[in-house]
């Protein structure tokens, strides 16, 4: 475990992307294209960063663990979207923009050396939740979705108070005001997604239990899921291309697409 992953937040951004390709209109409606230096066509990771949705982060952080899949063979669309803050951003905006980029994915790949056929998802902390939302929506025929540290019921994770409000701005009021919104944006309330998943968290993360227990509703709903908990990892060795935490998702990412 690497022992200053949060750093990864603070870090210097990596290299530039090969592309940085708009799926929308918004200045914040676009995503950075990884590709390997072979000619492929490439299998492809669809990445969503976290942040608790808020505007003051966005997918530079992301850009590290995109820039070791490439050297691994593995093309990734590391998408931005509007947050809370940005004009825009909230609910509907935020989910939607996840959406509409996942959406994007077949127009990227008459551009560029994708393969359609070979495709994933992954996403950190409120990516978790974004990108597992998307998957309802997409026709990509995913080959599955790996949530890392996802925050992924969001009753419970408003219920415990690990959010500070957040959820609660995200979509514009509480659960009770909202009940109908919460629903329709919480994994946990709208299984089964039907698409695999692998639910991976770290057991000193704040989000440990509340991903244990996703993970065994999505199964008995009728999901494949594998839950991966990784002992003494908190939240951020997950995306942090240093740490043995990221090394062994990398390696099951790869395992996904074939």
């Amino acid at each position: 475990m690497a022992p200053n992953s949060v750093d990864i937040l603070t870090d210097p951004p990596p290299p530039d992307a090969d592309a940085r390709v708009p799926y929308g209109v918004e200045p914040l409606q676009f995503g950075d294209l990884r590709l390997p230096a072979d000619g492929g066509p490439h299998p492809l990771v669809v990445v969503v960063h976290g942040g608790y949705w808020q505007a003051i982060h966005n997918l530079t952080h992301l850009g590290h663990l995109c820039v070791d899949l490439a050297a691994c063979g593995v093309a990734t669309w590391n998408v931005e979207y509007r947050r809370v803050g940005d004009p825009g951003g909230g609910y509907p905006g935020t989910l939607q923009d996840v959406a509409d980029a996942f959406a994007y994915v077949p127009e990227l790949a008459g551009r560029f050396p994708l393969d359609l056929g070979r495709v994933a998802a992954f996403g950190h902390s409120a990516g978790g939740q974004l990108a597992l939302l998307a998957a309802l929506r997409t026709e990509l025929g995913l080959k599955g979705i790996v949530s890392a540290a996802g925050v992924l019921d969001l009753h419970e994770t408003d219920r415990r108070g690990d959010d500070r409000g957040l959820i609660t701005r995200l979509l514009g009021g509480g659960p009770d005001a909202l009940p109908e919104r919460w629903r329709e944006s919480s994994p946990r309330t709208r299984l089964p997604l039907g698409v695999r998943q692998l639910v991976a968290v770290g057991s000193a993360d704040t989000h440990f239990e509340p991903n244990r227990a996703y993970a065994e509703a999505a199964r008995v709903a009728g999901d494949e899921v594998e839950f991966i908990a990784f002992e003494g990892a908190s939240h951020f060795e997950l995306v942090d291309p240093e740490a043995l935490e990221w090394q062994a998702l990398r390696s099951r990412l790869r395992d996904l697409l074939g």
